[in-house]
This record gives C-alpha cells, structure tokens and sequence, in this order.
C-alpha cells in the first residue's frame, strides 16, 4: 500500500511587505532561542496515547524523535532567517529516517503523520504568541500570520512528501531483506506463537533447547555505528565464555542477542570491556531454559531497559536481577514518588553520599565494616554518616528497614540520571 500525505498548498506565495520579512526573520530569531519549556510543549503534543506508548518505551526511539523535531524547527527557523518569507526547502533529519523505518517495521507509519500535524498545532499557538509580542500593527500582524502559516504548512508538507517517499520505498526493500525475515521469526518466538522449535534453530542458526541469557544492546546518541554495537555483542560474548550467539538487528540503534547460558556473565568484565564504546548500555535478562527462557530472558532483558529509559539512567550494564524491584515499583512513576518522600523525608534531598552509604550499610546486612570496605572508606566515617542519615529519617531506621530500602533502591536508580 502506497503512502500518501497532504501536498503543500496550491496557488500564489502571499506577497510581503519589508516590514513583515523583518519580522519573520526577528521571530525566527526567537525560535532558535526559545526556552525548553517551548520545546518541551511541541514534543508532547505529537504524542497521542498510542505514539507515548510506543516512544515512551523505547528511549532509542523516544530520543531520535526529539532530535528529529528540533531539528526539523531549526531549519524552518534558519531559512527564515536568512531569506524571510521564501518557501523553506523540505527538510527530513537523518533520525525521522531512522523513526520511520522503526515504525514501518511495527506497522505504526500513521503514528508520523498525527504527531507532525498535532505537533505543527502547538507550534503554531506557540508562534501567534511570538507575532503579537513582535507588532501590534493589525496590517503587519495580518501579513505575519498569513505568510507564516502557508510558510509552516507547506514546509512541513513538502516535508512529509519526501518522508512518505521513502517510507514506500522502505516497505519493498524490507519485503526482500533476510534480517526481516529473522527478526520474524524471533518476534513469533517471544509473542508465544506455535513454531516448530528444533526447525526454527535451525532457521537461526542457534539452538533453542538449551539455557539462555538475553540482552538487549543500544544507543540513544545520533549517528551511532552499527559496528560499535556489534562491538558490544562480541564482548558479551567473550564475558559470558560462549562460542555463538544469535544477534537480530531490531532497529537502526538496537541489538537483540542471545547466547548460550551455561555460565554466569561477568558484569565487572563486561563492564570494563564496553567502557571505551562510547554511549553504549547492556540491559541483561534473567537466564532460562529451553524456548520459554529463551522468550523469558529477552523480555526481562526489554523491562530493564525501559526501566532505564523511565529514570533517565546513564549506567551503562545492568541486568533484570539488579533492577528487579525497581521495575515493580516504578510502574506507577507518581506512586513511587509519594513512596520515596513518605519513607525517607529529609534524606532524599540529601548528599547521594549519605544514601549511599546507609544503601550500603542495609545491603551488608547491616554489616558497617563491610559496608565500609566495599566503600572504600574508613569504618568511622561511614559511621557518622549512617547517624546523620538516620537523623534526617521521619522514622526510626529499625521500625522501616525494609520500605528504607526498598526507597533507596529506586531512589538509586533514578540519581544515575545525574550522575
């Protein structure tokens, strides 16, 4: 089925007077300069319930989607700025590529359409504001808006020409690409459909009677090469002392692998292997056996990430087991909040270094000169730490052990966002 979008509209550009040209050019100006509340406004309004699911999700995705609509804005701005009021050039940033073929491959193209036009409504709210601030002149306000409205419209237009074009010419390409087939397969694996297990390996070249571990590998940085991932999968590999592994590319900046889970990884290894891969995470899932911990495993491994992607977090290697907790209790993000503030009061606006050494102290087993050598620091000073922790409490530590925790955990995960 063929793609198709509203083409730009038809009859004569609308004449300008110099005054109206300067200021459009001045109200680009403004654009470029505008406030991330502004920006933050237009991102949101392209996300229907459906597209906030799906982005939301999939912080790979969700980022790509960011940069492509700033980026998107600053060349609207920018041709304003240098040619005031000219029809702007169509413009498609290289990441609405790489959305739109991960949603072509989710049969959710529609998705681009609604959330340019929802999200070309709010900007244009956002811009009649800027042209009242600019003049008060009703001619002058009259040919701003006139010109500027066919400016945005057919901009984004011509845009979503170029973009329906290439999503057409995506579909056949897929339909002859052998890694859609694999990834099909694979995806009929995890959604529990029947397929016949020993012909399946063999379709993949990995057999599946066997115990797994899963992880999903990605970037949320632009530009990222397919070879620094595949980096990654081989030093999980090697972490994991496998000899094969299965790998499917599940989108432009996403690996999926499994490999044989006869041995534990080495998280330290692992971790050391990946540091001079810039802007890569690991997320690891549990290991299984056999085609349910083969499904198992990859969805743990899925949680996690998205778990990562909820909190903002920046660690780089982490597994389903170490975020399993958090997992649960971040379903309902406001929830954890009156969770984290009720159970540690003071304490969780405090140093990360109190938080981090009472965590410590309960993950030892209340252990202080454990905690302290996995601290690294003296007995005494971990100590006095643990009693001005204690006193920030709203609640005496050995009434709430176990919420005190279970606060801190997740409290832990989200400040990796600011670390």
């Amino acid at each position: 089925m063929q793609l198709t979008f509203p083409s730009p509209q038809s009859g004569q550009w609308p004449a300008q007077t110099p005054r109206v040209r300067e200021l459009l050019r001045r109200g680009a100006e403004h654009v470029l300069t505008a406030p991330a509340e502004w920006l933050e406004e237009i991102d949101l309004a392209g996300l229907s319930p459906r597209s906030m699911k799906s982005l939301t999700d999939d912080p790979v995705l969700m980022s790509a989607s960011r940069r492509a609509a700033r980026f998107s804005l600053i060349h609207w701005a920018r041709a304003n700025i240098e040619r005031p009021g000219e029809p702007v050039p169509p413009y498609i940033p290289a990441d609405e590529f790489n959305v739109a073929r991960e949603l072509l491959q989710r049969g959710q193209t529609e998705l681009l359409f609604n959330a340019s036009r929802a999200a070309q409504a709010t900007a244009w709210q956002q811009w009649m504001g800027v042209a009242f601030e600019l003049t008060s002149d009703p001619a002058e306000l009259r040919g701003l808006l006139e010109v500027s409205s066919r400016s945005i419209s057919d901009f984004i237009g011509a845009s979503l020409e170029l973009l329906a074009e290439f999503l057409n010419n995506e579909r056949e390409a897929l339909l002859r690409d052998s890694h859609v087939e694999r990834r099909d397969l694979v995806t009929a694996i995890i959604e529990g459909r029947p397929v016949n297990v020993p012909q399946a390996g063999r379709q993949l070249g990995y057999g599946l009677e066997q115990a797994h571990h899963a992880a999903v590998i990605w970037s949320e940085e632009a530009d990222t090469e397919l070879a620094t991932l595949e980096s990654a999968a081989a030093a999980l590999v090697r972490c994991a002392g496998a000899r094969r592994s299965l790998t499917v590319f599940a989108s432009a900046a996403t690996l999926w692998v499994w490999i044989p889970g006869a041995q534990p990884i080495d998280q330290a290894m692992l971790q050391a292997a990946i540091r001079k891969l810039p802007a890569v995470h690991l997320a690891i899932g549990s290991g299984g056996e056999g085609i349910e911990g083969f499904r198992r495993a990859h969805l743990d491994a899925l949680t996690t990430q998205r778990v990562l992607g909820r909190l903002q977090s920046r660690a780089r290697v982490v597994s389903f087991d170490d975020i399993r907790l958090v997992s649960l209790m971040t379903r309902d993000p406001k929830a954890n909040q009156r969770f984290v503030a009720h159970t540690l009061g003071q304490l969780a606006t405090a140093s990360p270094q109190l938080r981090r050494s009472l965590l410590t102290f309960l993950a030892c087993g209340s252990n202080a000169t454990l905690a302290a050598q996995r601290l690294h620091t003296h007995r005494n000073t971990l100590l006095r730490r643990l009693v001005r922790a204690q006193e920030l409490l709203p609640r005496p530590l050995d009434d709430n052990l176990v919420h005190v925790a279970a606060a801190l955990e997740a409290l832990n995960w989200a400040q990796e966002a600011e670390g």
